[in-house]
């Protein structure tokens, strides 16, 4: 007789609970993913705006993202259609006097030293201090005995004023999303490991092409689908309680029977569906006690035909003047239906984001101006500013992050948010997602 699928419910259609569904999936397992949101993809995902759809941030993921990279393979995503592949770089405006940094396609290491000398903006101090922190960070194998915030570890090393102010902080901000004087040096020394310590394809950057939604959750939905699973976007989920050796999932429409849940929902929806839970108080507490990081993203619309000279750069962000901006996108270079659209990043964003929505995209679009030498980026035909409020927890020193397993027989947890090496990023949330689903096959 054969043996009869597991059936597993998957909580939340973020990318962690795309990645358990396709997990599972793959092994034969009944899956069923549950998505409050009318569309999959979590904070990772397109926004219908009224001008236009946009994603609800911009990313940029690395070559080491091997899980990630190795799941669009899976679900029939092909990298040269969906991503940009560029090498390292941390390049600012051409004619602004600041850094220009950027990997030859050489092997590793000679790409990093080859980058470090031909590198301009930097005084020889900020290059040697640069070679001194690269080689300590070799020696300590990337990793402390005891955490401490960035700030200290860059002042452990001698870190230079310009070089924490043109790379290690505007780096860190993208990584972590949380300021240097709070941020976790261990989870920024393990994001350091794999692009300035990785190998030369490791550690390009790759910029998403499509949008957030098409470049993965639709495909994932369609690789569940076709396997027999079901995708419920538009179920909001209201309960799960243990029952019969199994669970119940409760939504508003009705309640179903599963032998296994994934909970892949933010830590703070989790947190909610667990707490009448006996035996998860101490769990509840923990997923209540993340703090979280805002990002927002000014989209800036010109005529057809305007282009930067990059692909992306960096900006010099400085609040006190009105300039908010810390990386700048041309997604008319990633995605020719999005022609003269520009999309500028500011993380770690509570300040920003109290700003009135036009006051904050014309500040940036005068940001662009000035830092460009082009007065017509001053003047863009539309502006939208789209902030995810909890983009991200705040990634501070010694945080403790709750395993997959929970306790309770049959129940994981899934999301960037989970223990792990990474910050909150689609790699950590696709590795999360992928660790939640074997757990549950490893345990039928």
């Amino acid at each position: 007789m054969a043996k009869q699928a597991v059936k597993v419910a998957v909580i939340g259609g973020g990318w962690a609970g795309c990645a358990a569904g396709v997990e599972l999936a793959s092994k034969g397992a009944r899956v069923t993913l549950f998505e409050a949101a009318r569309m999959l993809g979590g904070r990772a995902r397109a926004v219908q705006a009224k001008e236009a759809l946009l994603d609800n941030g911009q990313h940029i993921m690395l070559g080491a993202y091997a899980e990630t990279l190795a799941l669009l393979r899976r679900v029939g995503v092909a990298e040269r259609d969906a991503l940009l592949r560029l090498p390292l770089q941390m390049r600012y405006p051409a004619g602004s006097g600041l850094m220009d940094f950027v990997a030859p396609r050489l092997p590793a290491p000679l790409h990093m030293l080859v980058a470090l000398l031909r590198a301009t903006g930097l005084e020889r101090e900020d290059k040697l201090a640069l070679a001194r922190f690269s080689t300590s960070a070799r020696w300590m194998k990337w990793g402390l005995d005891t955490d401490c915030s960035v700030a200290e570890l860059l002042a452990r090393f001698d870190q230079t004023p310009r070089l924490t102010r043109l790379m290690w902080r505007p780096l860190c901000l993208a990584a972590l999303n949380t300021p240097i004087e709070r941020a976790s040096a261990n989870v920024f020394l393990a994001v350091l490991r794999d692009s300035l310590g990785a190998s030369r394809k490791a550690s390009d950057m790759l910029l998403p092409r499509v949008l957030l939604d098409a470049l993965f959750p639709e495909a994932a939905r369609r690789f569940i689908e076709e396997r027999g699973g079901r995708v419920a976007c538009g179920a909001r989920v209201d309960s799960i309680a243990p029952r019969d050796g199994g669970w119940q999932v409760g939504t508003c429409l009705d309640t179903t029977g599963f032998d296994a849940v994934v909970l892949a929902t933010p830590a703070w929806q989790s947190a909610a569906l667990v707490r009448p839970l006996a035996g998860l108080e101490a769990l509840s507490v923990q997923l209540d006690a993340f703090d979280y990081e805002p990002i927002s993203t000014v989209y800036l619309q010109y005529e057809p035909g305007l282009r930067l000279p990059l692909p992306f750069c960096a900006l010099l962000d400085d609040p006190a003047h009105g300039a908010w901006g810390q990386f700048v996108f041309d997604r008319g270079q990633l995605d020719a239906g999005q022609d003269g659209l520009l999309a500028v990043v500011i993380s770690a964003a509570l300040d920003a984001a109290n700003l009135a929505q036009d006051e904050l995209a014309l500040r940036v679009a005068a940001q662009l101006a000035a830092a460009f030498r082009q007065p017509a980026l001053a003047q863009p035909r539309w502006s939208r500013v789209l902030t995810e409020k909890r983009a991200t927890f705040a990634c501070t020193p010694g945080l403790a992050r709750p395993g997959n397993t929970t306790g309770l027989d049959g129940l994981f947890l899934a999301g960037d948010y989970t223990a792990g090496d990474y910050p909150a990023t689609l790699e950590m949330a696709v590795r999360s997602g992928a660790a939640a689903a074997r757990l549950v096959l490893g345990a039928r």
